[in-house]
Formats: structure tokens, sequence, C-alpha cells
């Protein structure tokens, strides 16, 4: 009986908790100290309903439409179900009730008390109550006899009693239990359990064993155990066919037994090794809820077994598969005699949940065997004198027939996601966010005190916050630094609307309204810079301009999942076709507005996790196209490798729990921040309190990240990615932050450098090579003293070939009129922009005279510059020798003479506020002293490198001085590149 153990939901406080189905197990229904019921659609509900019955809920049952608690304030409750309406008080006792439990019929509940008696109450009239006697402590739990004759019950004075209901009478008593004054104190909470249907045995957890008791003779019959449990079970509960019987113990071990041969069919252990406390069978039989001590529900899926399933035959003829009952229940037509195994309706992942047009569940015939099935027709040991002669009766499985047609068994289609608006919380909430954007919030209110919208800005500067009366029903909204943009769906007698309150038009009329033709409904909308856009039922996407202008309109490939916008972008998701096995099939258009208007993107496939659906799309902050799938990876289309999309972090990383989940707000490439609010065992925030933001940071799947290697290239190609926006800002016409531009560019190259010498130190001359490639001209010859010092001299000979590569490529891009005018310019030392980018306005900062520094010597300076020529290219390479350290030399720069600084030198300048800090009553002599003894404890390799990156960052800060203009990427009040 292979089943599967799905993720635990948090559900409910700290405490004792209880669980059950409904009758058609369309529900699961849990209960807990926090005082709350909550029913719950599935497993995978994110927002279960909840009623509030006290200050604790001790036990829960439910039938025919109405759920009854066992509350703390001594009550037994009766609620509707599923609207949760109060319906009345069902019994009453001097202290609280600690078990309730309903009779077949659901005519009848039972109830015990911790003041030692058990009540059976008729449900049609509570006067008619039945009182038990004879318990001398509190009662663990009672179940009814499915015949309705006799009632068990289980008690702190370590007695099992059956009682005579109709005599009010005691039957016979066990004395299995350890005794204890309460039921918190009770090393078991001995929930009793009486076999269905035949109702030959009486179920009961003793120790770590679970003892079989027979009707009328009340002799133990058999004992059911299993070596690997080795605590106390706490609860049993059978299958509704009556075969097996599941068990979960104080240490979380869940056990599955076949009755008739005894043995252990299915065996999970709680994920956290919790006390299982709740334990329900799905009425259908394939699946088991559970909940544990610390108010979390787990379910046990997929449970079958080869002597559970029911032998299918093919009908008479074609037309019986089409009979006029086709609004019978699916489960009806099954043998009492058989478990057929179950999904929770509200289970989506599983192909077994589809069901064809007809209505009906497909039919997969029997479970496949493996060596976990077991076949009971032939494990049969005399157990047939504990049921009966009738339709319950275990029989051998009878072989299955052959299909008189084909049947498809292939993959199954996958239902298609649902449009949604991004940046908002699900449509059926009373109170739920209609969107939170890095601009504001809009928040919806939908109960029987108001129905309105409250807008909100983070920045009160932009606007002042509104409460709008929300008489149109709207239901999706967007929020822009310009409008508000909201949308309601239509009706048989209204069109649905789209309506936007303008608020930063200067004129007076702030709002316009348009109604959509006849059965066209808004089903996903966006606001850009000037503009509006909404998707609709009728695969189209029409724009607006923000003051009310109809715009362009466009068809749309398929039904439209989401859509966002940023200033002059518009970023389009919809299904492309239908997906399989899971997988959801969507396409992206991206579309470029403004005087070039354009498509980017041109509906290629959007990547998404397997097995997931988009939970968020959107941009970053500077126009980054952006979205996150719900198993928590977050892509971002990296535009300079032709517009692919590249996964930078995984939110479920960062969560505690697998029930934990984050809800996105916003995204910015600098500071590299994702913006999200953690959802504790939900996937979406409430609306009050105010949820708290959390900051993530970025993280490139590489490989191998926790070592030192990994981590530089994690952050290199990490920061390559998140400033691509600066190249497009600027080819879009915005004014891009030039420093942090340039801050960006020398961070990348000092890590290509700490890569560099790692790569040197670990004998990876090729790899330092590559390295290399990836450096601008200035770190290469960083890099070509570093190789040279390391006394690397083949390295070093490759280095100066690709250096003067880079200064021939340099030369080819500058034009012949600007080389010709200062052609004296390469004679000199290299005094460029440093790590950035080459060249200025006035052409000073050329860099082909790093090769210069390379040459043996320095004659015939023009030779090097005629022979480049226009194309770049030079007619005979010279020989370039690896470069030895330079004497400490004047060096002149413009007829101005400036000493070069020793490296002791430099460091104490980038150091000297540090010792300070450290020792601020030091004199100089003694700062100098400190200095020295912090310089020498650096490494040989240490030393060299920073004196190395010192000669390159101050010759441009010497120069920079000069000309009394500041290098962008070496700045002289900047410190060294840190390695």
């Amino acid at each position: 009986m292979p089943g599967e153990r799905k993720p635990m939901r948090y559900g409910h406080s700290e405490g004792h908790t209880d669980v059950c189905f409904d009758d058609a197990g369309k529900y699961i229904v849990t209960c807990g100290s926090d005082g709350d019921v909550r029913i719950w659609e599935s497993l995978d509900d994110d927002d279960p309903k909840s009623i509030n019955v006290g200050e604790k809920v001790y036990s829960l049952a439910l039938k025919n439409g109405k759920l009854v608690t066992a509350a703390s304030n001594n009550t037994v409750q009766i609620h509707t179900f599923p609207e949760g309406d109060p319906d009345g008080i069902l019994t009453r006792f001097t202290t609280n009730a600690t078990h309730i439990t309903y009779n077949r019929s659901g005519s009848r509940v039972a109830a015990g008390s911790s003041d030692f008696m058990v009540k059976v109450v008729e449900m049609y009239d509570s006067s008619q109550q039945k009182t038990l006697r004879g318990h001398t402590a509190p009662i663990l739990s009672v179940t009814f006899d499915p015949k309705d004759e006799f009632l068990a019950s289980a008690s702190c004075d370590g007695s099992v009693a059956v009682w005579k209901i109709e005599e009010q009478t005691q039957v016979t008593s066990w004395p299995l239990l350890q005794k204890s004054n309460d039921v918190i104190n009770a090393k078991s909470l001995c929930r009793l359990a009486w076999q269905p249907k035949a109702a030959k045995l009486l179920a009961i957890p003793v120790e770590t064993t679970v003892q079989l008791y027979q009707r009328d003779s009340w002799a133990q019959v058999g004992t059911l155990s299993d070596d690997l449990g080795t605590q106390a079970i706490n609860v049993v509960a059978w299958s509704p066919c009556g075969k097996f019987l599941a068990a979960g113990s104080i240490g979380g071990l869940l056990t599955v037994w076949d009755v008739e041969s005894k043995l252990c069919v299915e065996r999970q252990t709680h994920e956290k090794g919790y006390t299982v406390c709740g334990l329900a069978w799905h009425p259908l039989g394939g699946q088991i809820a559970y909940t544990d001590t610390e108010g979390c529900l787990g379910v046990l899926d997929g449970l079958s077994s080869s002597s559970s399933s029911s032998s299918t035959t093919a009908p008479a003829s074609y037309n019986d598969l089409f009979d006029d009952d086709d609004d019978r229940p699916m489960d009806e037509g099954i043998s009492e005699g058989t478990c057929s195994p179950a999904k929770n309706p509200g289970d989506e992942d599983d192909d077994d949940d589809l069901i064809p047009a007809t209505g009906r569940a497909r039919n997969r015939s029997a479970f496949l065997d493996d060596e976990n099935s077991l076949d009971t027709g032939s494990l049969k040991q005399g157990l047939d004198k504990f049921v009966d002669d009738d339709d319950s009766a275990i029989v051998p499985p009878a072989a299955a027939a052959a299909p008189l047609w084909p049947v498809y068994d292939g993959p199954m289609p996958t239902p298609p996601q649902k449009a949604f608006q991004p940046g908002s919380t699900p449509a059926h909430l009373m109170h739920r966010f209609m969107m939170w954007n890095s601009v504001g919030i809009v928040r919806g209110y939908n109960d029987d005190q108001d129905n309105a919208i409250d807008v909100e800005f983070h920045d009160t500067a932009v606007h002042h916050a509104m409460h709008l009366t929300n008489s149109l029903g709207h239901t999706v909204a967007d929020l822009s630094q310009e409008a508000v943009l909201l949308a309601c769906p239509g009706t048989d007698e209204l069109a649905s609307k789209l309506q936007c309150l303008h608020f930063s038009s200067w004129d007076t009329n702030k709002e316009w309204m348009v109604d959509l033709p006849k059965g066209e409904d808004v089903q996903a909308l966006c606001l850009g810079q000037g503009w509006a856009a909404a998707a609709t039922s009728a695969l189209i996407l029409r724009l607006f301009s923000i003051g009310g202008v109809q715009r362009e309109l466009f068809s749309l490939p398929g039904p439209v999942v989401c859509i966002a916008g940023h200033g002059e972008q518009l970023l389009v998701v919809y299904h492309r076709g239908t997906g399989f096995d899971g997988e959801q099939a969507l396409g992206v258009q991206l579309l470029q507005f403004g005087q070039k208007r354009r498509q980017v993107i041109h509906g290629e496939p959007l990547p998404l996790s397997r097995k997931s659906h988009l939970s968020w799309l959107g941009f970053t902050a500077e126009g980054t196209p952006c979205f996150i799938d719900s198993e928590g990876v977050v892509r971002l289309l990296n535009r300079s490798l032709g517009n692919m999309w590249t996964p930078v972090c995984n939110t479920r990383d960062n969560c505690k729990g697998k029930s934990d989940h984050y809800w996105m707000v916003g995204v910015h490439e600098n500071p590299q921040q994702l913006r999200c609010i953690p959802c504790k065992g939900s996937r979406y925030p409430p609306t009050l309190p105010r949820p708290a933001v959390a900051v993530l940071p970025f993280k490139l799947p590489l490989c191998q990240t926790t070592t030192e290697k990994g981590q530089m290239e994690e952050q290199y190609w990490r920061s390559v990615l998140l400033h691509n926006h600066y190249g497009f800002l600027s080819s879009s016409g915005y004014e891009i932050d030039e420093e942090g531009q340039s801050q960006a560019q020398k961070e990348q190259q000092e890590l290509l450098m700490k890569m560099f010498a790692l790569s040197c130190k670990l004998e990876r001359e090729f790899r330092s090579v590559e390295l290399a490639e990836l450096m601008t001209q200035n770190v290469v010859t960083l890099a070509i003293r570093y190789a040279s010092r390391s006394r690397r001299m083949a390295l070093a000979q490759r280095l100066s070939d690709l250096a003067l590569e880079k200064a021939n490529q340099l030369q080819g891009e500058e034009p012949q009129e600007e080389e010709e005018e200062e052609p004296l310019q390469y004679t000199r030392r290299n005094t460029g922009s440093g790590l950035g980018r080459s060249g200025s306005a006035g052409g000073q900062n050329r860099v082909t005279n790093v090769l210069d520094s390379m040459m043996l010597s320095s004659k015939k300076p023009t030779a090097l510059l005629s022979s480049s020529g226009s194309t770049g290219k030079l007619n005979k390479t010279p020989f370039l020798k690896p470069l030895a350290p330079r004497p400490k030399t004047k060096v002149q720069h413009n007829s101005v003479y400036v000493r070069h600084k020793s490296g002791f030198q430099l460091w104490l300048e980038d150091n000297r506020r540090i010792i300070l800090a450290d020792n601020p009553d030091l004199e100089e002599t003694d700062v100098i002293k400190e200095a020295i003894g912090r310089f020498r404890t650096l490494s040989a390799d240490d030393r060299l490198v920073r004196h190395l990156t010192h000669l390159v960052s101050h010759s441009k800060s010497d120069e920079a001085s000069l000309s009394h203009k500041k290098d962008p990427l070496f700045p002289c009040d900047k410190a060294e590149m840190p390695l």
C-alpha cells in the first residue's frame, strides 16, 4: 500500500488538535487550542475558512451538514456546515467535554467529559439524553457500535468499558490502560474505533499495540503491532471498508495494517516527529488526514493495495457507458467490501484527480502490483469468524476483464491557470490586497459593513490616501505615480467597466470610465508612463492614454494570464497551448513603446519550474522584466544574452517550513534586493495586521558556491547581470547614474583580479588567461605584472599578447581624425580611465600606451601608431617581454613630476583612520610603528596584489588631479581594491 506523505500545513496554535472529513470527502475540518475550526478544501488551500467557537476546542464531529464541537466553555455546540453559523447548544457538562462522536446515521452524538460522565444525545431533540455513569476518572474517548446497540468508552481510570445504550448499563470492562488524574496527563488519548459495516471488531490502542476485541463475546481475538513502533499509540481509525486500520503514535509514527493478514502495509513517519493526536480516513478510502500537537495538518495520500482494488468488467454494450444516471455520486456502485482509493477533490497536482466530461471519476482499473502489495486472498488465516456472511466479507479479487475498446493512458492535460493580477491576493477574500507595488497599496473590503477600496501611497508626497466606494464591484486594480486603474466584470445587465482616477492631472476632471463591448470582461490590466492597458476575455489587449484616449488594440495569441507595465514597456503572459502532466504552457511578449515601437520578445515560451505555475510578474525598479513561479524561483531577463531568462533567487531556500512562502512585492537591482512578505503556512498575507516586508538577497544557482572560487564567480556574474540595465536605460534615452555604473564596473574588475590571483595560486594558468579575457586593458596590465613577479613568464607572455589585441581593438574603435590630432600621447605612461571604458570627450584617456611600458625600450614611439593605422592591426607584432619590478623614478606628466609612493605608504594612507580609531591616543611615530607591525602580518601575495593595484589606481589619480577632473572609476580619495 504505497502512499505519499505530503508536506504539512500550519493550521492552529500549539496544542491539542482534531480532524475529520465531511460526508462527501470534499472538505477537511480541523480544530485546535486557538478556539478555531478551519475548513480546508484541500491541503493546498491557502485560505481555509475559519470559525471561532470558543477559547479552546477539544474535539469535533461532522455529519449531515451539522458540525458539533466540544469547547472549553463546558458545552457541546452545533454549527451549520459549511456556513459555520451557530445552531444551538446540544448539551452541557460541569467541566469541559473531552471527546465527541456521531453514530453511523448521524442521529445521535456521544460525548465524554472530565466530570467522569458519558452522554448520548439525540440530534433532533437534545432533551432526549442518556447518561452513562461508572467511570471514576475523566473520559478519554467514546465510539458508537455501527449497529447503534453498544457504546465503548476509555477513561483515565485505566479501563475501557462497553455500554448497552438503551439500558444505560455497563456490559463489560477491561483494565488495559495506565491510570492518570486528567486527560493532559494521560500516556495516550486511547481513541477507540469500531469496525464499520460488519461491526465485529473493537480496536483499542494499548501501549505500542492495537488489541482487537470481538463483538458479543468481548474476547480478544487479535493484536496488531509494528516492530518499529517504540512509543504508545494515540489514535486509531478504520478504513471505510473495514479491512484496514490506521494508527498514529506519540512519536509521530503512522501505521496501516491489513486486519485480515495482520501485516503492516503502510508506514510513514511525521516529518518532525511530533505526536499525532488526530486521525481521519477519507470516506472513499484513498487518503488519511492527521494532525499533531503543534497545530499542523498533514495528509497521507495515494493509499492503495491489490487487495483493495475492485474488479472491473466491461459493460454489456457501448450504450451502457452513457446511461441516464450521470448525476449519481462518484462512489456509488463501489462494492462495500472494497476500499477504492480516492484523492481529495482539491488536489489538482495529480493526474488521478482529473474527471472526464461525463462527470465520473476516471477508472484506472486495478492498482499496480509491487513488492509491497499483498494478495489477501492467499493470506486468509481463519478470520472468517470475525466477519458476517454478507456483502462485507473479503473475497479474492477477480481478474480484470480486458477492455473492449482502446483506453488512453498517456499524459493528461493540465488545467490552465486562471488570469490573475500580480501583487494581489485572491478575489474571493472579504479583505484583500488588490495591489501592492513600489508605489503604494490598494486594499479591497467586501463585508456586511462596507464595500470599499482604500488607496495608500508609500510616499505621501505623490498623493494623499484615498477611500473609494466600490459600488461597481471592482475586482482588479493597478497603481502608478500618475493614476489608479480599476476594473469590474460584466453582468447580465451591466457591461464590464474600466475606471481610471488620474490624480496627477492638472485639470479638474480627474476621472474617466470606459464600458467594454457586451460579453467582454477585463481580466488583467496595468499602468505605464502615460498609458494604460487592459487584456480582456475576447483575447484583445486594449491600450488607452492616461487621459482616456483609446489607442491601439491587438489580438492576443491565447487567453491572458497577467500583464505588467513599466515606463514604455508592456509585458504580456498568455496561454500558448495546453500543458500536460502538471506543466503550464505559457508564452510571453515584451513590447516597447515610445518613438521606436517594437516587439522585443515575440511570444517565446515562458520558462517555469517543473509542475509549477506563474505567481508574480512585473519589472524591477530599473525596468528589467522579472517573474516568480509557485516553486519560489525568481527569474530576470538577461538582455545581454539574447533576452534569455536567468534564475537569480529561490525564495524557498529562505523559508523555514515547507508550508511557508514569500509573497513578492518588488524587485530592485541597485541595491540588489527582493522585497517580499513572509507568509507562515500560507501563500498570501492577511490585510490585518499590516504585514512586514522582508528583504531577500539575490543568489545565482552556480555550482560549488561554498568554495572561494564559486563565491567569486557568483558575485561577478550576478554583478554583470544586475547592471545590464545601465546599457538599456542609456540606449532608451534615460539619464543614468554614471558614478554607480563606474563603481559596478570597478567591482567586477576587482573580482576578476581576485579570481586571477586564485587561479595562479592553484597553478591554473589557462584559466587565468580566460579570466584575463574578461578584464579591461588596464587590469590586464596589472595581471601581467602579477604574473611576472610570480615568476610565471609563459603566462605573462600570453597576457602581453592579449593586452596587445585589446589595444588594437581600442585603436580600431577610435576615429582616425582624433588619432592624428594627438599622436604624442602614445609615448606617455598609461593614465587612462582605469577599469572602466577608455576614452573621453577630449581624447586624453587613450590606453594603448600600456604597450610602451611592456617594451624593452621606448624608441620610435610613432612607429606603433603608424603601423596600427585605421584598421587597428599591426603589420609586425613586436616581441613583448615580461616586466621586471620598476625602480622608483620620477615620471613626467605634462612637465610635472610626481613621485610614486611605496606600497607601505599607500597602505598606511588607506588604513590610518582604522589604526587611529582603534588607538586614538597614539602619536604619529607610534602610528607608523603600529602600521609597520600590521603591514608585516600581510602575506607576500597580498602585498604584491595591493601594490600593483595602487600602481594602476594612483597613476590615474595623479593625472586626474593634474587635469582637475575626478576619474569616475579611480577617484583620488577612494581606497585601493580590497583583495
